[in-house]
């Protein structure tokens, strides 16, 4: 029982934590712009950069990224031998992330706040991911196929790895990102995605 109730406030927790719209207070703060009013509807970071600059953008990515490695991190280095915790708090943070309760339970899409969480989790893994994300992106223009790509990759290295327990969260985590991307894939499949580099709307 004890266990129950501490993985259940480590997932409020978590949850809680990912709901901070870094996006929506970065924009609102430094440009008076709303990035759920305009470009793609999303308070992520590639939507804040098309709509406010770069430098915004990559400053929501840090913060959304943060907000994932930290909590994970703490329980990572903890080495108690309860790496479900660290599980339970990374899945968390990403839920709130893309269903904030400051935002009706809407929000991003997961993607820098998964990168943060296996960050701690993995990082070697992370950073091949990321090559291959970065690749896809400047080959493509599109970051939603860069995110799916680095989602998809991340349970495979894991699993050649060795890496069992981490594979099967990495699945969980993509399919969360992947939902969160349908709309994307759709656009994507029938070729009316916009490019990262388009210009503000």
């Amino acid at each position: 029982m004890t266990a129950f109730f501490s993985v259940l406030i480590i997932c409020i927790a978590g949850f809680l934590i990912g709901s901070v719209p870094f996006g929506l207070v970065i924009a609102k703060f430094f440009c008076n712009t709303d990035p759920r009013q305009g470009g793609s509807g999303n308070v992520g970071a590639t939507n804040v950069a098309r709509l406010c600059g770069f430098r915004y953008g990559f400053a929501t990515l840090v913060c959304d990224l943060l907000k994932g490695f930290l909590p994970v991190l703490m329980f990572r280095l903890s080495d108690n031998g309860l790496e479900y915790l660290a599980y339970a708090m990374g899945l968390s943070v990403i839920c709130g992330h893309m269903f904030s309760v400051f935002l009706s339970f809407k929000g991003g899409k997961g993607v820098a706040t998964t990168v943060g969480v296996f960050l701690a989790l993995a990082p070697l893994q992370l950073v091949i991911a990321g090559v291959v994300c970065i690749f896809c992106i400047w080959r493509s223009g599109y970051v939603s196929a860069g995110s799916i790509v680095l989602v998809i990759s991340l349970p495979l290295l894991l699993l050649l790895s060795g890496r069992a327990g981490d594979a099967v969260f990495a699945c969980l985590t993509a399919a969360l990102v992947l939902y969160a991307h349908r709309a994307n894939i759709r656009r994507l499949l029938r070729g009316e995605e916009k490019p990262w580099l388009s210009k503000k709307v």
